[in-house]
């Protein structure tokens, strides 16, 4: 593989820090060049780390693009990766008389790069502004700069993240910790526990919140000492303020320091106050010697740091908050260690140099293959996937993931486009496109460009809750095979269809429009027998989010430390939703019940949530009723912290389908209250007899299946034989994908 670089030569910062990085290794694997447009120290910088560097100077553009040409057509190069305004520029002038695909990368917000500057942020900011839009590919070097990217308006099916990777090899630092502490100006002690930041000292790193936000941590734990790396305009001002603040000998001012490497390993926690970043080299280097830190809560931060689990978060300016994380750190020191650990095995995991180059060339790969199927797929390609998305349900957008991951695993160049109610949400969760769900002309011009329609999973074959819901996927199925698609019906469910007009016009839209149909339960093959529906391929599989893997444990001990719970206690969980029928008479008896739980076999009860918008107050009335200590989640986050939760009680009782399938695919005794027969099919299926219904739930029933539920705990051979044989026929949701876009062996 050859691939070209252009760049203008004169960049400097985190920009030039990951370019150089980055060709250095990857010179070591692949044909790279490099070309500057400006001769100076960058130039010289790159020869001296041995990539190979060319400079084209002047302003001279068209003899600057034939030479590019000319050099691009006689070496063979496969690809053009482009950097900043200038070189965006050239990769878009030479797009199309070379032929060649054309990635950038996006160091930065390209709307501020130019603040303080009008006439290049006019002449330069509109050049590249313009470029990057007519570029073929986008590289951010941070999942939040993809979904800034995203948000306005570009191809998700065209973007990629990649992180600004580091050497995680921890040297020895050049002298024992209080003495280097002491040699920049730090009173420090055995007792010290010592606060740092590496950062320039400008506005934008906000390090008179750091200073304000210490000096209130200080108040209580007088051992705190702070100690702050770098220089800039900002250094008199905050001096200043912490003379004010009365923190003048606790804080040292250490200028700039050419040794990191020591400083992290001297300090015993890593700060970050900026109000604006990509991704800061401070966090990895900081995970490198295995800080616990905390940061504001900006740019790509949230991706890396997970609040409570491997650091701790706060919003940009807010002093107060900063503090008491601070407080809470200097007074735990099994804390600072456990955050830190988890901090660099992430680090390592996915942001270290060898991990950074990995996927630098997966890009390359990925965006070579594209070009060849794009010479080769046609007019129509992809996917348009219909369903309850974006409403806040994790049943529902679980189901989605998973449908989106299993498309991706049979063919990772697929394009996907999905309906959902909130596309923007859909659009950065999932990074795929999205469209409003009653946007008609939108999804109907889209159905003439796809090649299949999937109806994605779940109750959507139902009037139960909605009529008009059942006739939209019905339009839909109906016109997505009129505009020229193959039809798929998802691992999803039917019924319950009570009105005699709408089985029949389900029995005449599927009967004559969908190509396959794969099945949750054995009752909805039952419901379509009793419908006449035989023309499409029926197959019996499972709900497609079995095959979603929970968080790893670390972050579920983070989740749960971060409510005061025991990473190791003994837990029952449960998840309720408002109906006909649950009322406070039936709250009661589910609060008596956890209560029982408890006192009997020292089970704390924690209610897990499913669509939080409805559920929490379910949760809320049972709890009413409670003596036993408790936790209720209002919100269990994504799919895999979702069912990781779930992964750590001993038994759950649920109303949810979704939460008896998110704890049956980690092997916990289910207790099912059934409010449709959807539930009870499910736990027929997987061979689960533990449910009542829920008009006939009585506290001593209940407790009864709490019993024996409990008498299930660590038999995992009852437990996994069901959902060992759902992950397997669920195998055939994803193969009838494969069969229906011609990808079937």
């Amino acid at each position: 593989m050859k691939v070209i670089h252009l760049i203008s030569g004169g960049d400097s910062g985190g920009a030039k820090t990951h370019v150089l990085s980055l060709l250095q290794t990857l010179s070591r694997t692949i044909d790279v060049t490099m070309v500057c447009f400006i001769e100076g120290p960058f130039a010289q910088e790159a020869r001296e780390l041995g990539i190979p560097t060319e400079v084209y100077p002047g302003w001279n553009l068209p003899r600057i693009l034939r030479l590019l040409k000319k050099k691009i057509r006689r070496e063979g190069y496969d690809l053009i990766h482009c950097h900043g305004a200038r070189g965006n520029l050239m990769g878009v002038l030479l797009r199309r008389s070379t032929g060649l695909p054309v990635v950038t990368t996006v160091h930065s917000d390209y709307r501020l790069d130019y603040l303080g500057r009008p006439f290049s942020r006019i002449s330069y900011g509109t050049i590249n502004t313009l470029a990057l839009r007519l570029v073929d590919y986008r590289i951010g070097v941070s999942d939040a700069m993809v979904d800034l990217l995203i948000a306005r308006g570009f191809n998700p099916d065209k973007l990629f993240p990649l992180y600004n990777g580091i050497d995680f090899t921890l040297h020895p630092p050049a002298m024992p910790r209080l003495e280097y502490l002491r040699s920049l100006g730090l009173q420090a002690d055995e007792d010290t526990v010592a606060v740092g930041i590496a950062a320039r000292l400008n506005p934008v790193k906000d390090i008179a919140t750091l200073i304000r936000g210490f000096a209130r941590a200080h108040r209580a734990c007088p051992n705190l000492r702070l100690l702050i790396a770098g220089d800039g305009e900002e250094r008199t001002r905050l001096e200043a303020l912490a003379r004010e603040l009365g923190v003048a000998q606790e804080v040292a001012f250490a200028g700039w320091i050419s040794d990191t490497n020591t400083f992290y390993q001297s300090i015993d926690i890593n700060t970050l106050t900026s109000l604006s970043e990509t991704f800061p080299y401070a966090l990895t280097e900081g995970a490198r010697a295995s800080l616990p830190t905390v940061s504001s809560r900006v740019g790509g931060v949230p991706y890396f740091i997970d609040p409570g689990v491997n650091g701790l978060l706060f919003e940009p300016r807010d002093a107060e908050a900063l503090a008491r994380h601070l407080v809470t750190l200097a007074r735990d020191p099994a804390l600072r260690k456990r955050l830190g650990e988890r901090l660099r095995q992430k680090g390592i995991a996915e942001y270290s140099l060898e991990s950074t180059i990995q996927r630098q060339m997966d890009i390359y790969r990925t965006i070579l293959r594209r070009q060849a199927r794009s010479r080769t797929v046609g007019r129509r390609d992809g996917a348009l996937v219909c369903g309850a998305y974006g409403r806040g349900n994790a049943g529902d957008d679980a189901i989605l993931e998973a449908i989106v991951r299993e498309l991706r695993q049979i063919d990772p160049d697929l394009p996907v486009w999905v309906l959902s109610r909130r596309p923007e949400e859909t659009r950065m969760t999932y990074r795929v496109n999205a469209i409003y769900t009653f946007a008609f002309p939108r999804f109907l011009s889209r159905m003439r460009k796809t090649r299949l329609y999937i109806n994605g999973g779940g109750s959507l074959m139902q009037d139960v809750t909605s009529r008009r819901s059942l006739w939209f996927y019905l339009f839909t199925i109906s016109a997505g095979k009129k505009l020229g698609n193959r039809v798929l019906m998802y691992g999803c469910g039917i019924g319950p269809i009570h009105y005699l007009s709408n089985r029949r016009l389900c029995a005449r839209v599927l009967e004559k429009n969908v190509d396959i149909i794969t099945l949750r339960d054995t009752h909805s093959r039952t419901e379509l027998e009793d419908m006449g529906i035989s023309r499409p391929e029926i197959i019996l599989s499972a709900d497609p989010t079995v095959i979603l893997p929970p968080a790893p444990p670390e972050v579920i001990d983070g989740m749960l430390e971060s409510r005061s719970l025991d990473p190791h206690g003994r837990y029952i969980g449960f998840t309720l939703r408002p109906w006909p029928g649950y009322d406070a008479e039936k709250a009661a008896v589910f609060g008596r019940a956890a209560d029982y739980a408890w006192e009997k076999y020292g089970l704390t009860p924690v209610f897990l949530p499913i669509e939080k918008r409805l559920d929490v107050g379910a949760c809320q009335m049972a709890a009413a009723h409670m003596k036993a200590p408790y936790c209720l989640f209002e919100d269990t986050g994504a799919s895999d912290h979702t069912i990781g939760l779930f992964s750590r009680m001993q038994v759950v009782v649920s109303m949810r389908l979704h939460a008896l399938v998110f704890s049956a695919g980690q092997g916990v005794p289910l207790v099912g209250v059934v409010y449709d027969q959807k539930i009870s099919s499910f736990l027929h299926y997987i061979g689960q007899d533990l449910f009542t219904d829920l008009r006939e739930v009585t506290f001593e029933g209940l407790c009864a299946q709490i019993d024996a539920a409990v008498a299930r705990i660590g038999d995992t051979e009852f437990l996994s034989g069901g959902v060992d044989r759902l992950r397997q026929v669920e195998r055939r949701n994803s193969q009838a994908a494969e069969k229906l876009l011609g990808l079937h062996p």
